[in-house]
Formats: C-alpha cells, structure tokens, sequence
C-alpha cells in the first residue's frame, strides 16, 4: 500500500508519536533521482499512511544533517513550494524499489495499528518541520541526534 500522492484537506490532528524508524534509515543521496516523485510520510489518514508529495528537482546540501540532500518541488505550490529535505526522509511514490516498499511496511505496521480506532481522523506524528531556510528537518535531526 503506497500513501496517497495528496495532502488531506482538513488540519490535521497533532499526535506526537516516536518515530523509531526514520532516524536509524540509512539511504545514499544517490537513491533518489532528479525527476523522482516521493512521498514524505507523516502519519495516517483514515487507513492509510498520509504524507506530502513532491518531485526531486535538484542536489542541495542539507543543512541540519550536513549531509547531501534534495531540492524538492511541491507541484500544487503553496507559501513553500521548494525544501530541500535528507534522502532518509523520502519514499519513492510511483517507482517502488526494495528499501522504500520495506520502510512503507514498517511504518505502516507502526501507525496503522496504533491510530486504528482513528478511522475518521488526520493523524499528524509531528516528526517534520520546515526551517527559516526551507529546510525540511526530522526532529530527530532538530535534536543533534545525527
């Protein structure tokens, strides 16, 4: 099951949930490639894993991570409509690949139990947040973990 490619409409709760996945996932920057579409899952809609959508435009350097990242294209716009994120923090949308179907499963085995009485709700974990500088950052990484 692939989180749907849309950003729910309604404000999503906030349910700060821990995100023991994300952090220790270990992907090179050339995982992903220009033109990619993916995913940054950020909790559960309903059944399903929710998160937005963007296209991979360019390398970028990380700041947070001091690691090499992407510049990230969020086709509907909006205030922001480029971050540049790490490579842990995204999933293949329409080109499933090995790691990503693995980390989707997780995550999935994660949230969709804890959050299954929710069937109504917008689930947001409140793993992500977006800097001054448009940088995507895990709260984990907010934290000098890495």
């Amino acid at each position: 099951m692939h989180p749907p490619s849309w950003t729910p409409p309604s404000t999503p709760a906030f349910a700060p949930t821990p995100d023991p996945l994300t952090p220790a996932r270990d992907l090179t920057h050339a995982h992903f490639q220009q033109g990619d579409e993916i995913v940054v899952v950020k909790g559960v809609a309903g059944r399903e894993l929710w998160g937005e959508s963007a296209r991979v435009v360019a390398p970028s350097w990380h700041t947070p991570t001091d690691e090499n990242g992407w510049r990230l294209r969020d086709a509907a716009g909006g205030a922001q409509s480029y971050i540049t994120a790490h490579p842990r923090y995204l999933v293949h949308l329409k080109r499933p690949c090995p790691d990503c179907l693995i980390y989707l499963r997780a995550m999935e085995d994660l949230l969709l139990a804890r959050y299954s009485g929710h069937v109504a709700a917008v689930i947001d974990c409140g793993w992500y947040t977006v800097t001054a500088l448009g940088q995507l950052i895990h709260v984990a990484d907010a934290a000098g973990s890495r």
